[in-house]
């Protein structure tokens, strides 16, 4: 059965890029851009793994980690969190909050690839 990734993210060339080579590499990529209904998409999908934007559009990927960390069901769902602002603070917040990793934009297709096999062991 192949691996879910569900992918919240809102700008385009990202979502493109990212779902490109992780389906290339036998993942099934689902795509999400709106903070607001994030942590329900991610019920409604069940992922292996979620690759979250820390700047949405109605809602901060932070605050989407807290509550995906606050609820037993998610609590221990890899979590890669992007930005585009790698400033000490935010990687200091995705730790706090419980993010799996984090990872800077700009990021190489086979760094983003890596990741994701080693978060879910694949």
């Amino acid at each position: 059965m192949r691996k879910r990734v569900l992918l919240i993210e809102d700008e385009p060339n990202i979502i493109q890029a990212i779902s490109f080579i992780l389906s290339r590499d036998g993942w099934t990529v689902d795509t999400h851009a709106d903070g607001q209904t994030a942590v329900a998409e991610v019920a409604r999908r069940t992922p292996d793994i979620v690759i979250l934007d820390v700047m949405l559009p109605n809602r901060s990927g932070f605050d989407i980690l807290a509550d995906l960390r606050a609820d037993e069901a998610t609590r221990a769902l890899p979590v890669l969190m992007l930005t585009a602002r790698g400033q000490k603070r935010d990687r200091e917040l995705a730790e706090r909050f419980g993010a799996s990793r984090f990872m800077t934009k700009p990021f190489s297709n086979a760094e983003v690839l890596d990741c994701v096999r080693e978060l879910t062991g694949s």
